[in-house]
């Protein structure tokens, strides 16, 4: 059956999606207000780079939420939900307790040495918070989709399949909901899915769910985001240029928090449907990356702030400290990938795979 054969375009853009996370974090470092939310400021900004920081912001962490619900549902396939709950207790809860007392801490402690403040130690979820939001949808969500999985009969089963047959049926189904969450909850900055907590916690179940119900679909789905991905994209770029004029106007209202959800879920389908198109194939840093990319995650705010505290300082222009800290983040984290899975007891900590699957 097709959805039981690993799709490594899902690979692939869990591991895009996590690198551009980090990214994000390093290119904070470089805007003139990263230091208002206790990030190592350098000097002098790259503002420069924030516009392409606005065309991933919206997406970048609910297409996440959108793999995780794939990966349960190939889980789920696996497994029962006992075990289905186990495997993501140590794969996601375990990580984000374990972040929580130390990695946070560390990288907090970083930023308090360098900004010569009182050493105080503040255990929180501090970049891993999304972890709690994919464990939370895990208990909630997985009984459902265990019940309802060999019911593919019922009335809601056919007529989700009879709309995702239909010319953009996928855009509607997957873009409705989250354009009427937006205009509900109607959040003064769309992406701050951390910061408006009811507004990320139904965006990310919406997309949990629906990347569960993409799976259950098997080639119906990517056919449909194959078909319109040209589309998707061109509407995606397009909403993303209209929102960068309307940011520039300070014109905010539920008209555009309706239109950059739709944009998100343009640019989600876009991306599933040239990564379908073109990425579903292995590769041999593929292989290595999957298993990588997560603890590479878990790790890199502390390498980030230690390597910005010793790179900043220095007297040398913004773009080659960029690229010295991308260099140092991205190549510190796999260092520590590659001790760490050597050592089996701490694997867990660091959401490092415990079968052999894949999800």
């Amino acid at each position: 059956m097709q959805s039981n054969i690993r799709r490594y375009d899902i690979d692939t853009i869990r591991v895009l999606a996590l690198c551009l996370l980090i990214f994000y974090h390093i290119v904070v470092g470089f805007q003139p207000w990263s230091s208002s939310l206790y990030f190592i400021a350098n000097k002098d900004d790259l503002t420069m780079l924030w516009n392409f920081m606005e065309l991933i912001n919206i997406w970048r962490i609910p297409i996440l939420f959108v793999v995780s619900g794939m990966a349960v549902n190939f889980a789920s396939k696996k497994r029962n939900l006992y075990e289905l709950f186990v495997d993501r207790t140590y794969r996601i809860f375990l990580p984000l307790f374990f972040g929580m007392f130390f990695i946070v801490p560390a990288y907090s402690l970083i930023a308090q040495g360098y900004y010569d403040h009182d050493y105080t130690y503040s255990p929180s979820p501090g970049h891993l918070w999304f972890l709690g939001h994919i464990f939370v949808y895990v208990l909630l969500f997985s009984p459902v989709f265990y019940f309802c999985k060999n019911r593919s009969a019922t009335v809601a089963a056919r007529l989700i399949s009879v709309i995702i047959e239909k010319p953009f049926g996928v855009l509607a189904l997957f873009s409705l909901p989250l354009i009427l969450e937006s205009i509900t909850i109607n959040p003064e900055f769309y992406a701050g899915f951390a910061s408006y907590p009811i507004h990320g916690l139904i965006t990310g179940g919406i997309c949990f769910c629906s990347g569960f119900m993409f799976m259950s679909l098997d080639g119906k789905f990517w056919k449909g985001v194959k078909d319109i991905r040209l589309i998707t994209f061109i509407l995606a770029f397009s909403l993303y240029l209209i929102r960068i004029f309307e940011a520039n106007q300070l014109s905010l209202n539920i008209v555009s928090s309706g239109l950059t959800a739709f944009e998100a879920a343009c640019w989600m389908l876009s991306a599933f449907g040239f990564g379908a198109m073109y990425l579903n194939r292995p590769s041999k840093l593929l292989n290595y990356l999957t298993p990588a990319v997560y603890p590479l995650y878990i790790v890199h705010m502390p390498i980030q702030f230690l390597f910005s505290s010793l790179i900043f300082p220095l007297v040398i222009p913004a773009v080659p400290k960029l690229i010295l800290l991308l260099l140092a983040t991205y190549g510190g984290g796999l260092l520590i990938y590659e001790m760490v899975k050597k050592i089996k007891w701490a694997r867990p900590l660091f959401g490092m795979k415990i079968y052999r699957d894949g999800y």
